[in-house]
């Protein structure tokens, strides 16, 4: 018994994957599709991109300084978002001077308002940090369980990071640190809204 020769899929079928766009867009609002995962209940009023500026000091530093920080959370239907952050340096007439810190990374949202998160940074360094999610108002503490660096990086020993969704719709941000000897310590604060 012979078989049909198989005819070439339609465009329909097989689309050419180099000219494609991605299938499964990430999503920066839980009312737009896909529709987010129940565990990113406690999170789900940080999707979006946020703006704002902020403040940081530490004992290595020569003088304090002021920065703009951009971050923006997405999702892609499954329990997990992902992160990504960057900031540049402010003159004190608020003009931008220079790029300053960037990070990229996923934070995994488990049963009971537990998060994994996975951050990493253009200096080398990579940080597994564990803590929890809560709503009401939504606040994410996150601390560093483990931290990673290349052979070149600055040594950072511990992290803490901490998200606050005020009550005026303000996405408050800190960040403590111990790096290069110093202890545990308050290093950023910022204030951040979000971007229509």
């Amino acid at each position: 018994m012979s078989h049909p020769a198989p005819q070439p899929p339609s465009p329909q079928q097989n689309p050419d994957p180099d000219s494609s766009p991605y299938p499964y867009p990430d999503s920066h609002h839980p009312e737009v599709p896909p529709a987010p995962h129940p565990l990113l209940t406690p999170v789900l009023a940080l999707l979006g991109t946020w703006r704002g500026q902020g403040s940081g000091q530490y004992p290595t530093l020569d003088e304090d300084f002021t920065y703009a920080q951009e971050v923006t959370f997405t999702h892609d239907g499954r329990p997990f978002l992902h992160y990504e952050a960057r900031a540049w340096l402010l003159a004190p007439d608020g003009t931008p001077l220079r790029p300053s810190a960037r990070e990229s990374g996923w934070w995994r949202l488990q049963p009971d308002g537990r998060v994994e998160a996975l951050i990493t940074q253009p200096t080398g360094i990579a940080e597994i940090a564990v803590g929890t999610a809560t709503s009401a108002p939504t606040t994410v503490d996150l601390s560093a369980h483990e931290v990673a660096f290349t052979p070149t990086a600055k040594k950072v020993d511990a992290t803490r990071r901490r998200y606050t969704l005020t009550d005026d719709g303000t996405l408050a941000f800190t960040h403590d640190l111990a790096a290069v000897g110093q202890p545990l310590q308050h290093h950023l604060s910022a204030r951040l809204h979000r971007r229509p």
